[in-house]
């Protein structure tokens, strides 16, 4: 199978684990490449060693699938747009859409943020569009890693 040109933005994910998680999802939905900015752990260590609790979570997604640190998200969205990329931020918003009604473009990226707080709204306001997972139960969010994959497979038709 041929690498999409979908791809995926995380900024300032606190948790190796979820990294992790995100890396295998995005292997198995074909995702071409992983951006990794503000303080989201990294693969390897500042020495250049494997993050052993990264990999666990991975599987080997984080050897298979690129990945690039970003120092500057918003300047890095601004290249992707014009690279021709559609920024797709998985947040709740009031200015969010159902995720089921966003279709499929040939190049997508997927915004996703801290756990806690969610994408900063400076960087928000950076997405082409906002979707949102609505939620049915009594918490008022989902884990990042599994927002993320819900959101991939449905809005890539996988």
């Amino acid at each position: 199978m041929a690498p999409s040109s979908h791809s995926i933005l995380l900024h300032n994910i606190r948790s190796a684990e979820n990294v992790g998680a995100i890396f295998r999802t995005a292997d198995a939905a074909g995702i071409s490449k992983i951006y990794l900015s503000g303080y989201t752990p990294l693969p390897i260590d500042r020495f250049g060693r494997p993050r052993k609790d990264i990999a666990k979570a991975a599987l080997g997604a984080e050897q298979t699938i690129l990945w690039e640190v970003v120092p500057d998200i918003v300047a890095h969205i601004e290249v992707l747009k014009k690279e021709g990329a559609t920024i797709v931020a998985i947040e709740q918003s009031s200015r969010a859409v159902d995720y089921k009604t966003i279709s499929p473009q040939p190049k997508m990226v997927f915004l996703l943020g801290n756990e806690v707080e969610g994408i900063a709204p400076e960087i928000l306001l950076q997405a082409d569009v906002i979707a949102e997972i609505p939620m049915h139960g009594k918490k008022e969010s989902l884990n990042v890693s599994v927002a993320c994959g819900i959101a991939l497979f449905r809005i890539l038709g996988l």
